[in-house]
């Protein structure tokens, strides 16, 4: 049997985990100069989505900030994840959207992680596609009930949220573009395999849609790399790809496959909660503590000046996507690629 040494995956992993223990045990990370709006969705299933938007809530929370979670998938997994009531007829997300009510009634503290809060959903909001369709103002009705919200909190004399996480569907409807809407940032996690290219591909395109008819703010700030393998060339392959024409938004944190972390939901908890010092909890504590700090940096000059900072790029000056930006999206090199390229380069 071969010697565990620093170049095999699992010494690097226990050093890398050492190493995130001592740096962000008990760590506060700065505050956003105002609330930021973050949609994580992908167009394919089984990526991560839930996943990272219960976990990286969870993080940011537990390191001293306010962050509420909207649910705003059928499934309600986010809602099990943390914790929260969403049995049929329990107020949700499908109540605001619908019949208008406030989102402050319905909205529900975690039990586990204080400073965290979520609008659950509930089964009813399987129908609520349907039911927007002859809607006024259907694809805007989550982002002016969110306005209203985060104006209550202020006129009641309750602390700001820091971050408004949505969790969506996997898939084109009104549901996601309400989210797509309500927000200003969109996150993407990727799964390390061939087929999540194919997934980032149609996600671009829906998101240029929507920035031209529907929410000119709208960009893509960060994307997270989900079910990492450092031992196969595959994982290292796709990520290698994404990093290449996504420098300045792909973030160094990768999150590992991971036991813990598919476990943690059957318990109603985060990994945050359920196994603090796993690989994969300290892959998104880490991961949030890149989030905060970018969107730090950027408060006076807005998240895509923070993301340039990565790069020394330029930032936009009318909160559109850079020069650099589009050019990631729509000005790939053909020559010596590997064929899961072939589904950036139409973007």
């Amino acid at each position: 049997m071969p010697q565990a040494d620093a170049e095999t995956p699992l010494m690097a992993e226990l050093q890398q985990d050492a190493r995130r223990r001592i740096e962000l045990r008990g760590r506060r990370f700065p505050r956003p100069a105002q609330t930021r709006v973050i949609t994580v969705a992908n167009q394919k299933g089984g990526v991560g989505k839930t996943t990272t938007t219960v976990n990286l809530a969870a993080a940011l929370a537990q390191a001293g900030l306010n962050v509420l979670v909207l649910d705003n998938d059928p499934q309600g997994n986010a809602s099990t994840a943390l914790g929260i009531d969403h049995r049929a007829g329990t107020p949700s997300i499908y109540e605001v959207l619908v019949d208008g009510a406030s989102i402050a009634e319905a909205v529900q503290p975690s039990p586990d992680v204080p400073n965290l809060w979520c609008l659950p959903a509930t089964i009813d909001l399987s129908g609520a596609e349907i039911e927007l369709v002859s809607m006024v103002a259907r694809e805007t009705r989550l982002r002016n009930a969110l306005d209203r919200y985060l104006q209550w909190r202020v006129e009641t004399g309750l602390e700001p949220i820091d971050y408004v996480f949505v969790d969506c569907p996997p898939s084109l409807g009104l549901l996601t573009v309400n989210a797509f809407v309500v927000a200003r940032e969109v996150l993407i996690p990727i799964q390390c395999e061939y087929y999540a290219l194919e997934g980032l591909s149609q996600l671009l395109k829906s998101i240029q849609l929507i920035q031209a008819h529907l929410n000119p703010d709208l960009h893509v700030s960060t994307i997270l790399l989900t079910m990492y393998d450092a031992r196969t060339n595959l994982a290292q392959q796709v990520a290698d790809e994404v990093r290449t024409h996504f420098p300045d938004r792909t973030l160094r944190t990768t999150v590992p496959r991971s036991v813990r972390i598919s476990e943690a939901p059957s318990y109603g908890q985060t990994v945050m909660t359920y196994d603090a010092g796993s690989t994969g909890a300290l892959a998104y504590l880490e991961a949030a503590r890149e989030i905060a700090e970018r969107g730090a940096a950027g408060a006076d000059a807005g998240p895509e000046a923070a993301l340039a900072s990565d790069t020394g790029a330029p930032a936009p000056t009318n909160g559109a996507p850079s020069a650099e930006h589009r050019a990631d999206q729509q000005s790939y090199p053909h020559a010596g690629e590997p064929v899961m390229a072939a589904h950036l380069e139409d973007q």
